[in-house]
């Protein structure tokens, strides 16, 4: 189907002469036409970037979104932007279908466009506009159809990921009929599953996939922190939910299903999760209207461990969902973390959602932050002072010095083993 796409786009660019770029209504590249001109002014940064990095930045996509093109019916001129980085000006054809916009095509007006009619009121549009608008419709009943049946397998996914364990081999059959019948499946392929963390899931079911190699399919998920790794097996919890005391801090997340080419290389998953991070949904919902405006949450994406048996899938999903919880308390972790590299976070992550040790509660207080990182910092350098005072960029002295007013603080001796577990353990945890 990515074909016909690319087929429609060429005869956009043909029909008006000029290069034309399709985006999905997330600005995510979909396919784009030649740049068969000598003038390399013509490629300007925004349609460079979007074929490079196959999305257009936040900037841009306010600037266009400010000319009401999510509303638009007919082609409308939008002006450049230097600021922005729009330093050539656009006719943005919205890619509609049955009154719902699915993408946006782009033709650069570079000057040969200006005198182009688009139609108004009091006069028909050019023939050619008109021609690139019948093959702007053909291409939204393109995208929703595949809308559809992305939000048919979404559905599929969701159930095979939240089931009981008794129902499992039921929702895996479904699921491995749903993708035979839509995408060719063959049983046996190794399949992965990504969680991003968190996602606005606002109508996330309707939007397509985004064209990238093996993603196979998409769903939101609501999530909670903690849980034990046999959370979903719990008839009262879905996969990922806490079982700690108390009502668990719940957020949405993305799980997508991705196809590997063999079970030992991920590297399909992380193009994906990469490409998912760059979404405006990552991260989740914004502020409502009338509302402070929050400062935006991390996301992070995780990556479970393959399988080629779909009744695991929700183990990998419980793996990736850890894997995003992880990469957002630990940055040397990445964006992106695939559950095998994950180390001690590994046992942390499935731990259930508990209160924090009272002897460690005093010392995560805000005014003690710097106690906490420098006490972390010392456990992670297994207890070597030169190590870490290098590290923390600190005087050997100063850092003894903290260290004992951490002792007093916690009522723990940093000179035996089980109290330096137990406060490594308590600072690790508090930052999921």
């Amino acid at each position: 189907m990515r074909g016909d796409y690319q087929q429609l786009v060429d005869e956009i660019s043909a029909a008006l002469g000029a290069p034309a770029t399709l985006e999905d209504r997330d600005f995510g590249l979909i396919a784009f036409g030649a740049h068969e001109s000598e003038d390399d002014e013509v490629m300007d940064p925004v349609r460079t970037r979007s074929i490079l990095q196959r999305r257009s930045s936040a900037a841009v996509r306010a600037w266009f979104e400010a000319f009401g093109i999510a509303r638009a019916t007919a082609p409308l001129r939008i002006p450049p932007d230097p600021a922005a980085g729009v330093f050539k000006g656009r006719i943005c054809l919205p890619v509609r279908h049955r009154g719902v916009v699915h993408g946006y095509v782009w033709l650069l007006d570079d000057g040969h466009l200006t005198d182009l009619e688009l139609g108004s009121a009091s006069a028909p549009p050019d023939p050619r506009m008109a021609q690139a608008m019948e093959i702007a419709a053909r291409i939204g009943a393109l995208l929703a159809d595949e809308s559809r049946a992305g939000s048919e397998l979404a559905q599929v996914l969701r159930e095979l990921l939240t089931s009981r364990a008794a129902d499992r081999a039921a929702a895996a059959a479904a699921l491995r009929d749903a993708l035979r019948d839509t995408l060719r499946f063959a049983p046996g392929t190794p399949l992965t599953l990504v969680a991003v963390l968190p996602w606005d899931a606002a109508a996330t079911d309707t939007a397509p996939l985004p064209s990238l190699p093996g993603l196979l399919a998409a769903c939101p998920l609501p999530t909670a922190a903690g849980g034990p790794p046999d959370g979903a097996d719990r008839p009262d919890a879905p996969a990922g939910a806490g079982s700690g005391a108390g009502p668990a801090r719940t957020e949405p997340a993305l799980a997508a299903l991705v196809r590997l080419r063999q079970t030992g290389s991920l590297t399909p998953a992380h193009t994906a999760a990469e490409h998912l991070l760059r979404s405006p949904r990552a991260g989740g919902a914004p502020s409502p209207a009338g509302r402070a405006r929050a400062r935006p949450a991390r996301a992070a994406a995780g990556i479970g461990l393959a399988t080629r048996e779909l009744t695991d899938l929700a183990i990998s999903w419980r793996q990736a969902l850890d894997a995003a919880r992880a990469a957002r308390a630990e940055p040397r972790l990445g964006p992106v973390a695939a559950w095998h590299t994950l180390g001690a976070y590994r046992m942390l992550t499935a731990l259930p959602a508990t209160p924090t040790d009272p002897a460690v509660g005093p010392l995560l207080a805000p005014a003690h932050a710097e106690l906490a990182r420098t006490a972390e910092a010392f456990l992670d350098c297994a207890g070597q002072a030169g190590r870490t005072a290098q590290q923390l960029g600190i005087h050997r002295q100063t850092l003894y010095y903290r260290l004992g007013r951490v002792e007093k603080l916690t009522g723990l001796d940093l000179d035996e083993g089980a109290d330096r577990l137990l406060l490594h353990m308590a600072l690790k945890a508090a930052r999921l």
